[in-house]
């Protein structure tokens, strides 16, 4: 199937651009689908579905401080904005709405549903950021001493962080090799190792701390999760440790959850992996949105 392209600069809450983009197959779209921190466009509107993606402010090609998050929320509010304005076009108001997130995008699914309980018809969670494993978490002594200056360093890096690429990426090919994909953090061009779009410096002290806050909000109120969704993690995951969803499966209050760990795979399930088990996963998961249009 043909897939359209589109790209669009809109302006946030705090006079800030955002880059945002749109893969459309050529006929209907059998569903929308809204894509937090995901490089996946192209194959879904190649299955049938229309997705829209959105750089967060600081990510990829949307203005701001390189990967700074002064609050998280910011991040949950632009998505908010930008996804509905879509479902309220005339041409989209009777399709169903699902959310995509990956990693960090995961948390942000799972905000933007707690925000809207009743609004997104499912969500796909690729090795999402729902909890802090036990072996990275800091120590509270940690974590008070770094909280008592955020607000006067707030973007120095100085949290330590692997190198995402060696970690995420299992495909040595995939690593080192320039791939273009219509996505940096959502939507922008994705140029592995060599590319000025992926932020490879350590965390920001502020973009740590909401990260870590984030995560146990989210921990703690797992139980509130109740929309359909279908969550995958490589069981090698380094990056976000698979416990994270199987808690998130086990706890959550959703009648119609599915979960699919992949034996010997890492963190980048849909673009980190050889081509034959990235087409495994994608496989699943438009087999599970198709179960639910």
């Amino acid at each position: 199937m043909e897939v359209e392209y589109k790209e669009e600069s809109i302006k946030n809450s705090r006079g800030t651009m955002l880059f945002t983009c749109r893969w459309l197959p050529s006929s209907s779209p059998k569903a929308l689908v809204f894509l937090c921190h995901a490089e996946c466009g192209t194959r879904l509107a190649a299955a049938g579905y229309a997705a829209f993606g959105v750089d967060y402010e600081g990510h990829g090609r949307s203005k701001g401080a390189r990967c700074y998050i002064n609050k998280f929320q910011n991040i949950v509010n632009d998505c908010r904005e930008f996804f509905r304005s879509v479902c309220e076009l005339e041409e989209y108001k009777d399709k169903n709405r699902f959310l995509y997130g990956e990693s960090m995008g995961g948390a942000v699914a799972l905000l933007l549903h707690k925000h809207d309980p009743s609004f997104w018809n499912g969500a796909v969670l690729v090795a999402p950021m729902s909890k802090i494993s036990e072996e990275v978490k800091p120590h509270p002594m940690v974590v008070n001493m770094l909280t008592k200056v955020e607000e006067i360093i707030p973007k120095w890096k100085i949290v330590p962080t692997k190198n995402v690429i060696d970690t995420a990426f299992k495909d040595p090919i995939k690593r080192e090799t320039v791939r273009t994909f219509n996505s940096s953090c959502s939507c922008s061009s994705l140029m592995i190792r060599k590319n000025k779009l992926i932020y490879q410096d350590k965390h920001r002290l502020k973009t740590a701390l909401e990260m870590l806050r984030t995560s146990i909000s989210l921990e703690r109120g797992l139980n509130e999760v109740t929309l359909p969704f279908f969550v995958l993690h490589g069981e090698e995951d380094i990056v976000t440790d698979p416990e994270v969803s199987k808690a998130l499966y086990e706890k959550s209050s959703s009648s119609d959850k599915t979960i699919k760990l992949y034996p010997g795979m890492w963190h980048g399930l849909t673009s980190g992996e050889p081509d034959e088990y990235i087409e495994i996963v994608f496989t699943d998961i438009t087999a599970w949105l198709d179960k639910r249009l």
